[in-house]
């Protein structure tokens, strides 16, 4: 069973998919390869110094890699040309493996069409105002960062439309937490 877990930003994504791992789901977790990447590929280190070389010395100053992007699309678009494959490959790898269910957390799932690679996708969701307070409470969050990344994503209705589960965030750990064993029941990961 293949599932694949989305949500905008700020949504409660990396709660929910804690929940699923809590339930014995082994976890995926997109954010994290590139983060990785970001840290310890070479390759991508040096196509950034080449894109934006003022956001680099001995390492990637992200505030100004940031700044760029939003100056200019066509860094983003470069980079993700890099990043996209070794990132679809790490997935394809951790899919592979093993024949108990799984969970990739993909922010942009429905962005980069990969809802077809799922048996389910499950959208976390809260309300505008939500998203919008949790966000901000990120040391490193600004209004023009967040409108940057939320231009990028698709609207939280349409995902929902588009979901076969919704997991709403906009109530107590142990509801959210309930939702989650609701779907693994009704999926048939679980028994009742």
């Amino acid at each position: 069973m293949k599932l694949g877990l989305t949500g905008s930003i700020g949504m409660g994504k990396s709660t929910v998919s804690q929940m699923f791992a809590d339930e014995g789901i082994e976890i995926w977790d997109a954010d994290r390869v590139v983060k990785k990447l970001y840290a310890n590929d070479q390759g991508l280190f040096d196509l950034v110094k080449e894109l934006v070389p003022e956001a680099v010395t001995d390492h990637i100053d992200f505030d100004i890699l940031r700044a760029a992007i939003r100056e200019d699309d066509t860094v983003i678009t470069m980079l993700e040309s890099y990043i996209h494959p070794k990132v679809r490959e790490d997935r394809n790898k951790f899919l592979e493996q093993g024949d108990q269910a799984k969970l990739c957390d993909i922010p942009l799932l429905f962005e980069n069409d990969m809802a077809e690679a799922f048996d389910h996708v499950i959208v976390v969701s809260a309300p505008f105002e939500v998203q919008l307070e949790r966000v901000m409470e990120r040391a490193t969050m600004t209004r023009p960062v967040f409108n940057m990344i939320l231009a990028r994503q698709m609207p939280d209705a349409k995902k929902r439309e588009r979901a076969d589960f919704v997991i709403d965030t906009n109530t107590s750990f142990e509801k959210t937490r309930a939702q989650v064993k609701s779907i693994l029941i009704e999926i048939g990961v679980q028994n009742a």
